[in-house]
């Protein structure tokens, strides 16, 4: 049986859900990366931001590179383990928020030199995307950039998008 929706019902849902507030917060992984801010030269950024928008939900991932927990730049001069820590440091941030590559839509990929880099880039990237078993894998952009620290050679930024039930939806049994 199908339900219809008196048009004034839908227009006053779709009105609420236009004013609906965006919830924001930022998101973090502490086994895997520290805070920009408890640098010794202090940043201000968040690793990400969650932000809520009344059933969807986006992950803005900020930079990331091959950093740890203590802040401190790893894989000095290797750029395949910079790559992989770099995957391995967003993953962690997912993993914070429950979720998984599979809810990457869209990266940002910054190589300090793109010639010399690129192809090894591309092919860590298709290894890592193939490992993950992504199909489709998320929309992309490349360019080389002049990185936060001259001793980094990759640092990737990401999007994620899923749908979320709201808790109210949940007690409309």
């Amino acid at each position: 049986m199908k339900r219809t929706v008196p048009m004034d019902k839908l227009t006053d849902v779709l009105e609420g859900i236009g004013q609906a507030p965006v919830k924001k917060r930022a998101i973090t992984n502490h086994s895997v990366l520290n805070e920009a801010y408890h640098y010794a030269k202090p940043s201000s950024f968040s690793r990400g931001m969650r932000i809520d928008l009344n059933g969807l939900t986006i992950l803005l991932i900020s930079g990331t590179a091959s950093i740890d927990e203590h802040g401190k730049s790893i894989h000095i001069g290797d750029f395949h383990a910079q790559l992989r820590r770099t995957f391995a440091n967003i993953t962690g941030l997912l993993a914070s928020e429950g979720r998984t590559w599979h809810d990457i839509v869209r990266t940002t990929c910054y190589l300090r030199d793109i010639d010399r880099d690129y192809e090894a880039f591309n092919e860590g990237r298709t290894a890592f995307f193939q490992g993950q078993a992504l199909n489709p894998v998320p929309a992309s952009t490349c360019v080389e950039a002049r990185l936060c620290r001259p001793e980094l050679l990759v640092e990737i930024e990401a999007i994620a998008m899923f749908r979320t039930v709201n808790e109210s939806d949940t007690n409309k049994t």
